[in-house]
């Protein structure tokens, strides 16, 4: 059974390129080594990385798309925070934000009010502040997670060309 850590680990190696050690990810994701390993392990089993931890870009993308089922967002109140899903890039461009507060992950250093959502995992808003990439892949899985179908649409296509699939 893949957990929440699992989803932000294997963004991150697509993010980085399956290029770094279990230490080296565990120290930018704030992670402790043990959980970085388990959550590797679980990866393989699922068949979401091969034996050499490379990325199976997609078998991550079909997972991605059932999340919005098995690792529901939570909505909260407002809050401060940092924009998701279509408040956030690369989707803030293709949106038009209507009069409803725009998603957020709840931080002190956010620079948006904004109705907060959970996210994915609850070190994403330090992890995504040291890695743009990573950050527009997790908002885009928040706008599969709790989009409109057009907001699915988009962030369908747009991880499907970041993913290299036809």
């Amino acid at each position: 059974m893949l957990k929440p850590q699992d989803v932000l680990i294997v963004l991150k190696l697509q993010a980085i390129g399956n290029k770094e050690t279990l230490q080296k990810l565990s120290s930018m994701l704030g992670l402790s080594a043990s959980q970085v390993h388990a959550s590797m392990q679980r990866l393989k089993v699922g068949g979401l990385v091969n034996d050499v931890s490379a990325v199976q870009p997609r078998a991550v993308y079909e997972m991605l798309l059932a999340l919005r089922y098995f690792m529901p967002a939570e909505k909260n109140g407002l809050v401060r925070g940092i924009p998701t899903a279509y408040a956030a890039p690369p989707l803030s461009n293709k949106i038009v934000a209507g009069d409803e507060p725009p998603p957020v992950w709840s931080d002190a250093e956010g620079t948006v009010k904004g109705m907060s959502i959970s996210p994915i995992h609850k070190v994403v808003p330090v992890a995504i502040k040291q890695d743009p990439v990573l950050y527009e892949y997790l908002a885009l899985v928040d706008a599969l997670r709790i989009g409109r179908a057009r907001e699915v649409q988009l962030a369908r296509d747009e991880l499907k060309a970041r993913f290299g699939i036809s």
